[in-house]
């Protein structure tokens, strides 16, 4: 399995209603040196209704102004649609933050 096949399949088990963090994911694919790869490999998402790529955010719970499916107000919408909350414009990590 490659490096972006471990990061889609750690992103498919975020729930609905919770956010991951790039090193996060990155951690739990394996390497948590992948933050980045992790960007990429979102960005390049080959089924996004799959893969939840939205659920994904920066460590301070920003979301993605590049997000690849509509940019950052898609990213919100999803998001709120699921129930997350934000706060001044950042995901409330403390209530949505995934924790296994």
């Amino acid at each position: 399995m490659n490096s972006f096949e471990r990061i889609y399949e750690v992103v498919k088990k975020i729930p609905c209603g919770k956010v991951a963090t790039y090193g996060q994911v990155a951690l739990l694919a394996g390497n948590p040196r992948w933050s980045r790869v992790v960007g990429y490999a979102l960005h390049v998402n080959p089924d996004p209704d799959s893969i939840p790529c939205h659920r994904v955010v920066n460590r301070y719970g920003e979301v993605s102004e590049a997000f690849a499916f509509g940019g950052g107000n898609m990213q919100v919408a999803l998001l709120e649609g699921e129930g997350v909350e934000f706060i001044d414009g950042r995901v409330n990590m403390e209530r949505h933050l995934w924790r296994l």
